[in-house]
Formats: structure tokens, sequence, C-alpha cells
């Protein structure tokens, strides 16, 4: 434990009860039928425009609307002005497995130092699949490198002194809305990033 940042302790519930819940959250849960079906109805009827790298159209795609949001890495959209934001990344492995049950749960965490993953998701049963055979998702953790998909924010001293400065140019920015974890450098939640979203909406469309 001497090795943790302070910091990390944001992260890790403290409770003294038996409760071996992670959240504290009265209700939990993820919506019926998945994400997916929630960016349908998001999405329908609007144009979209996949494998298209923002920075290499950049000057096209700002002047496609009066706003726009933007989710990327907020260093990168300053092209780097005051030095590379941190991020923690993430490997994936995928198994498909001759069972109708692999572990009997959507996701069992694993904190052992002899585990080299840190998680195995077991798809099915986040819908209670009946399907013959099972697909698990091994979790390991990543170092990150630039060129590398970022996932979390290291919010130590150094990387937010370093994103305040990102921050003051973005408030600059009028034609350009900054949000999620990589522009606002920040971990979210899916209830809290809804719910940030909510708040974004009132403030822009009143």
């Amino acid at each position: 434990m001497a090795e943790l940042p302070a910091f990390i302790i944001k992260r890790l519930p403290v409770r003294y009860t038996y409760d071996n819940n992670y959240f504290n959250d009265r209700y939990q849960g993820i919506p019926e039928k998945g994400y997916n079906v929630i960016f349908d109805k998001l999405l329908k009827g609007i144009d979209i425009k996949l494998n298209t790298d923002f920075f290499e159209n950049r000057e096209e795609l700002m002047k496609k609307a009066e706003k726009i949001v933007f989710t990327g890495m907020i260093d990168q959209f300053f092209e780097y002005r005051y030095g590379v934001l941190e991020y923690r990344s993430l490997k994936f492995e995928n198994e498909m497995h001759d069972t109708d049950n692999y572990q009997g749960n959507a996701v069992v965490n694993y904190c052992e130092r002899e585990i080299p993953y840190t998680r195995i998701i077991e798809h099915k049963h986040f819908e209670f699949g009946k399907q013959p055979k099972t697909v698990i998702t091994k979790e390991y953790p990543e170092e990150w490198k630039e060129g590398d998909e970022p996932y979390y924010p290291v919010n130590d001293d150094k990387n937010n002194e370093i994103f305040r400065k990102y921050k003051k140019l973005a408030e600059n920015e009028k034609n350009v809305i900054f949000g999620g974890r990589l522009a606002d450098y920040k971990y979210y939640d899916m209830c809290n990033i809804i719910e940030k979203v909510l708040e974004t909406v009132k403030v822009e469309l009143g």
C-alpha cells in the first residue's frame, strides 16, 4: 500500500459494514438491451462518419457546425502546448468457452498480485443469456504511450497542474464543448457522465 499514490483513495470506497458491493448506490444496473440501444436512438436521423481522424480533418470538421462536442484528449486538441498528459491503458483478450456458464457473474474482479488480469467479463450474464457457449473478456492493465488507447487519466499533482493550463485554453474556445474522461481529464462512471451531459444540455439549450 505504501507504493500507491495518495490520490488513489478517491477511487476506493471505505466502509465499516459487511457490504461487499463496490458502489454504495441504491440501484445498480445497465440499460435494458445495453448502451448500444441508447446510442442507436440518439443517432437516429443523424449523419455518421466512421474511420475519420478528427485531427487529420480538423479544419473541415470545425466548419461543419456552429459548435462541436470534443471528447478526445484535451492535450492533443491543443497540440500538446503544455506537454503530454499521462493516462492508463488496457489490453483485452476474448475467449470462447464450450460451457453455458464460466463464472456465474457478469464481472468478477481479481486483486491478487499473482493474477495478471484485473477482471473477467462474461457478457451473457448482462442479459441473462441462455446460450450453450459463453464468451469472456480478460482485462489487463497496460502502460500507456502516445498512440495507445487512453482509458483512465492519471490525476496526480503533476498531471492535474498541466490539465489546469489546458482547461484555461478550453474556456476560451467558444465554439467547442469539451466533455468526457479525456477532455475533462477526470474519471467518470456512466451515471456521472450522463448527469454531466444533461447539465451541459441545460446550459447550452437553456
